[in-house]
């Protein structure tokens, strides 16, 4: 019988296992201090977003306590007044438990170079002036191809969030689940 060592000298044996050795253990073990991670899952939660790490949006459950509220996006007055007074436009993005709308880019007959896109985000629930934010963004493009992409300040986002919150209310004043005293700001009527 072969001797399978016959071949393998002492000094390559050797040189291997510390190349293997040094090479298995190069890895970085960081250890985390404990006392600094809260346990409480919301204490976590609250000092991840005071240093930056996260955002929470419709967050009223975890605020209660409870384990989360879904809602269909057709109770929301204020989504489907969005949905209806957009429906002129192809969405390329609506998610309703992210609260955002955007537009794809459209344009009117007259004008092929610029078109327009319209975001509407949702920052409350609630039908107030402060619960959305819109933002347009307007593309005008050149023959040679290149296109120049910028956000449009003027009157037209503002007008888009008032007919917003005028077609939310008329859609709440109209909800059957509504308690019957309820009435309608006269300047909405």
């Amino acid at each position: 019988m072969r001797n399978p060592f016959k071949y393998i000298d002492f000094k390559h044996f050797l040189a291997f296992f510390l190349i293997i050795s040094l090479t298995t253990s190069c890895g970085v073990y960081r250890k985390t201090d404990s006392r600094k991670v809260p346990v409480n899952v919301n204490d976590r939660a609250e000092k991840n977003i005071q240093e930056g790490r996260g955002f929470r949006v419709f967050d009223k459950a975890r605020q209660k306590g409870g384990s989360g509220v879904f809602e269909f996006a057709s109770s929301n007055p204020l989504w489907r007044a969005s949905i209806d007074l957009l429906d002129f436009a192809p969405f390329s993005n609506v998610d309703y438990s992210g609260g955002i709308i955007i537009t794809d880019w459209f344009s009117d007959d007259t004008s092929e170079s610029e078109s327009l896109k319209i975001t509407v985000k949702f920052l409350s629930n609630e039908i107030r002036a402060d619960g959305l934010k819109i933002i347009i963004h307007k593309k005008e493009c050149s023959s040679s191809g290149k296109c120049k992409i910028s956000k449009v300040d003027s009157t037209l986002a503002n007008e888009i969030k008032v007919a917003i919150l005028k077609e939310a209310t008329i859609l709440k004043a109209n909800d059957p689940s509504l308690p019957k005293d309820f009435k309608m700001p006269e300047k909405l009527k």
